[in-house]
């Protein structure tokens, strides 16, 4: 019997290579760029797949979850559509918070989530929502379903960290995060994340 199994002969690209999620738009892939306690803002190089240095974080504002995006999205014109006051999307793939119980202390992993709401940011105009997930199989918060069932102080020091992370002293960022959202709504902004991307980036071949 034959138990060799399909695997890629390079690493994939984060953004275009890895799959968008198991069962999305409900259970997802996170590739995380940022965790809890790095003082320094990480980001995918979108042209090589690399981890970068965006900038060191100008403030004592730390994530206070794991931090990354979901692949094979894309903010574009559907999910401006969602976002009232928006005038496009960010262009960028769809952010992604999640929670875990015990800490994890390393950015650029891949990690399967449970979607259970989001917060709708604007960004200089622009759609930036960010979903919130736990982690699949989480002791603590595997079961949590939607946003209802997370500790609103955890919710409100999410809504306070992109409030202000791109804040310089003197200067007051053209952000604005609204309330936060529940999981039926977050599936429909990963929904029309996954469309913008297809109509922009093509179909992928798995």
């Amino acid at each position: 019997m034959d138990e060799r199994r399909s695997f890629h002969t390079y690493r994939s690209h984060p953004w275009h290579g890895l799959a968008v999620g198991p069962r999305p738009p409900r259970v997802l892939n996170a590739y995380i760029e940022i965790t809890p306690f790095d003082l320094v803002k990480y980001e995918l190089d979108k042209d090589t797949g690399f981890m970068a240095v965006d900038r060191p974080q100008l403030t004592s504002s730390l994530p206070p979850t794991l931090y990354g995006f979901v692949p094979r999205t894309y903010c574009g014109a559907h999910v401006s559509k969602l976002m009232p006051g928006a005038t496009k999307g960010d262009g960028d793939p769809l952010d992604i918070c999640v929670l875990s119980e015990r800490p994890i202390t390393r950015c650029d992993i891949l990690m399967h989530v449970n979607v259970v709401g989001g917060l709708p940011m604007l960004d200089g105009g622009e759609a930036d929502d960010k979903i919130i997930a736990v982690l699949n199989k989480d002791a603590l918060w595997g079961k949590v379903d939607d946003i209802a069932d997370i500790p609103k102080t955890l919710v409100d020091r999410l809504r306070h960290y992109f409030c202000s992370y791109k804040a310089v002293i003197g200067s007051t960022p053209d952000v604005e995060v609204g309330e936060a959202y529940g999981r039926v709504h977050a599936e429909r902004v990963i929904a029309a994340a996954m469309q913008d991307y297809e109509e922009n980036f093509g179909k992928p071949e798995d």
